[in-house]
């Protein structure tokens, strides 16, 4: 058998590249085949010619014994640890890394039938062997590299989701913060407009800890409610006024008209909202102007935030809502108020982009569907 695949190697190889490219979205390229069929002939030949050589401790050394090695690899067992990764890179199933060794052995027995080559028992006991090493060293390392990046990507998500918390949580805690120094700077009364901004303040943090909680419970309910845009907007502007009095910019909000309304959940939309004035409150140019806007644009309600940050770099608008994207201004945080924003608003089926405005800043857009007061 070794003299039939030594003069045959170019044959086989091509009918296994063929039944590769037969099978949907798949095709066998250089990488896949680096440490694939190749190489796994190659020693398969090898282990062949040793044996009728009687050289066993050679050919058990080329591909192992039956069953395998748990202590070393045989040269089968390397190259079919290395193809499995490569498989695993190029976006395989387990299935097909399987089915990457069966073409050889389909390929090998149809070639011997038309060439009418027979082979002796003890050779395709030896070919057998050579298969089963490769295709449980390939599967093994294909399975322990794909539990690896699923764990990497749950410990990502877990990461993400905790700094979402944490920073909603922030937020939350510093708008009370300043509402209860407002209040005792002012000597005011709990019960007017500052009261109300610090009870609003403390019942998020209270809504972020139930629905953590719900989350780890593995329950959700649908918060969503049809209220007024006018209103919405005079609430954010209550807490937004807070915030903005250390900053030193000015902020203006426009009129609104009082029957637009739309579907959303409050509570994360002002969060939303939120950041995005944070945002341009921490970034525009000192006594400069952030103006906030609501309006209808066609079956949408539009909610703009625009800032006078002197403008984006080149692709700053691309990476914007990147979660925990690098940034050397000391100014920036974690890089997760806009990701949670956008996350917010798209759950209410909303989009938020930005315009840049070259030398002079950006604009932030909410775009919410257009609903009716009942």
């Amino acid at each position: 058998m070794h003299r039939f695949l030594f003069n045959n190697r170019d044959e086989l190889i091509a009918r296994c590249k063929a039944k590769v490219a037969q099978r949907p979205l798949r095709a066998a390229t250089d990488k896949q085949l680096a440490h694939g069929v190749p190489m796994f002939l190659d020693q398969l030949t090898r282990t062949l010619a040793a044996e009728d050589e009687d050289e066993l401790d050679l050919s058990i050394a080329i591909s192992g014994p039956s069953g395998g090695d748990t202590l070393a690899l045989s040269e089968i067992g390397v190259s079919a640890t290395a193809h499995g990764k490569e498989l695993l890179n190029l976006g395989y199933t387990v299935d097909q890394v399987v089915h990457d060794y069966g073409d050889l052995c389909q390929a090998i027995t149809d070639l011997a039938f038309e060439r009418d080559a027979p082979f002796a028992v003890v050779e395709f006991r030896t070919l057998n062997r050579c298969l089963d090493n490769a295709i449980a060293d390939a599967v093994t390392e294909f399975s322990s590299q794909r539990d690896a990046q699923i764990s990497v990507q749950h410990l990502a998500g877990e990461k993400q989701r905790l700094g979402f918390l944490v920073h909603e949580l922030r937020n939350s805690l510093g708008t009370a913060t300043l509402a209860v120094r407002a209040l005792e700077l002012g000597n005011m009364a709990i019960s007017g407009a500052t009261g109300a901004v610090l009870k609003r303040s403390l019942s998020t943090l209270g809504l972020l800890i139930s629905r953590a909680t719900a989350e780890v419970r593995g329950e959700g309910a649908d918060q969503r409610q049809t209220f007024s845009v006018a209103s919405f907007i005079a609430d954010v502007d209550l807490v937004a006024r807070l915030d903005v009095a250390r900053r030193g910019a000015v902020f203006e909000v426009r009129t609104v008209d009082p029957s637009l309304a739309i579907l959303a959940n409050r509570d994360l939309l002002h969060a939303a909202l939120a950041n995005l004035l944070q945002n341009a409150f921490k970034y525009t140019q000192e006594n400069s102007m952030v103006t906030l806007s609501a309006y209808a644009s066609g079956e949408h309600v539009l909610i703009d935030v625009e800032d006078h940050c002197g403008g984006l770099p080149p692709g700053g608008a691309a990476k914007m809502f990147i979660p925990f994207r690098p940034n050397n201004d000391i100014r920036a945080g974690l890089g997760l108020g806009l990701s949670i924003a956008r996350q917010s608003i798209e759950a209410d089926n909303g989009t938020l982009t930005v315009r840049d405005v070259p030398g002079s800043g950006c604009v932030f857009t909410i775009s919410l569907p257009l609903r009716s007061l009942e």
